[in-house]
């Protein structure tokens, strides 16, 4: 028995071995490009490509083109896991970018970890993804994170809210539980509580209930994690009720809500780490030229998530000088470099991107690099070149 057991160690180490040794010049993705939520897939895909395209018109990583290769898990887990081992055991690839879903990039961090692969998330901003306790971590970012995002909104809910009563709506998944704990803090920092916190589950219809308790609470503002269908059903249920307090969210609500909510979409503030929208300076009017070029995008309101085009390409350039640093597709030789990588970005100047000395900085943008954008019109716009930044 016992040399039954080293002979089968002896073995899964060498299939282990040989696949460390074997990594492809290939960048893989678990997203959703399939239900609701398909932009979101989509938008990392625009990304990632365009700087693989880039790339590669320079010559590739160490002499060899990048490839991409996505899978869709529909923002469900056990799909994400399975197309984590599929991207790093079966493709191979060097790295794999996360997708829209916290509740699978949450489900990844385990897989990801336990086969060593390096994973870089451009959406998902769940804190725990990526803050999950393991030694080596595995688990990068390059995209917003709960934890900040929360400070950041409560800082900008306290400068509108006339009583600093604020309510809190948040969906009953990993991202929304995830958020509660990171709201709260971010609150009890300032010397605040929440006077509600409301749950709400996918597809449901109905939010009446959860906006009455809100309103009767006394909140004058409500912070907002949700995706646009239940956001827009919450918009529907505050008309309802005859109650419309102003409302920051989280960027779930950045993909369609204009689209689904109409006109009840309008003055609704959104957190971003880029958009399109608005105006470009050179360097966002080049890399949009790229995008109309290739995608046959005609307008920017088109492209329902550019914080996850802009990520995605960011993410995958600090992929490939980590490969350059690191001299080889060997997965912990390049999230070794990944922490010497320094980067100016679309979204950000990575100065470098990590930082090995502190858990917090497995996430490469800063909260300095976060903006808000607010629902005009069916098109989301940078707050400040609208009437509703320049009331505040």
């Amino acid at each position: 028995m016992v040399r039954s057991s080293v002979a089968v160690a002896a073995v899964l180490g060498f299939f282990s071995t040989a696949a460390h040794a074997e990594q492809e010049p290939c960048i893989g993705n678990s997203a959703a490009t399939t239900g609701p939520a398909a932009f979101g897939g989509q938008s990392i895909k625009m990304g990632a490509e365009i700087a693989i395209d880039e790339i590669n018109a320079k010559g590739g990583v160490l002499g060899k083109p990048l490839r991409f290769v996505q899978y869709d898990d529909a923002g469900a887990p056990p799909r994400g896991v399975d197309n984590t081992r599929r991207v790093a055991l079966s493709d191979k690839c060097v790295a794999i970018l996360g997708g829209y879903h916290s509740t699978v990039a949450v489900a990844q961090a385990e897989p990801v970890n336990e086969i060593g692969i390096p994973y870089v998330g451009v959406l998902a901003a769940n804190t725990k993804a990526i803050e999950n306790g393991k030694t080596p971590n595995f688990m990068f970012r390059v995209s917003a994170k709960d934890k900040w995002v929360a400070r950041f909104l409560v800082e900008q809910a306290l400068k509108s809210s006339k009583t600093g009563k604020i309510a809190f709506l948040y969906e009953n998944t990993g991202w929304g539980n995830g958020a509660l704990p990171d709201v709260k803090d971010a609150m009890s920092k300032v010397g605040k509580e929440l006077v509600a916190a409301e749950t709400f589950n996918w597809a449901d219809q109905d939010m009446t209930p959860q906006i009455i308790r809100a309103r009767d609470a006394g909140a004058d503002l409500v912070l907002l994690w949700a995706l646009d269908r239940e956001g827009n059903q919450i918009l529907r249920s505050m008309d309802k009720v005859g109650w419309k307090p102003p409302i920051i969210g989280a960027w779930g609500i950045a993909g369609n809500l204009g689209e689904l909510a109409g006109p009840l979409a309008n003055g609704v503030e959104v957190i971003q780490t880029y958009t399109f929208m608005g105006s470009m300076d050179p360097k966002k009017q080049a890399f949009w030229d790229k995008l109309k070029a290739k995608y046959g995008i005609k307008d920017p309101s088109e492209i329902k998530m550019g914080s996850g085009v802009a990520n995605a390409y960011d993410a995958v350039y600090i992929i490939a000088k980590a490969i350059e640093k690191a001299g080889s597709y060997d997965w912990a030789k390049v999230r070794e470099a990944l922490y010497t990588v320094n980067y100016d970005g679309l979204v950000a100047s990575y100065e470098p991107a990590f930082d090995a000395k502190d858990p917090e900085r497995q996430d490469a943008i800063l909260p300095k690099y976060y903006k808000l954008t607010v629902w005009t019109d069916g098109k989301l716009l940078p707050l400040e070149q609208t009437s509703y930044g320049k009331s505040n």
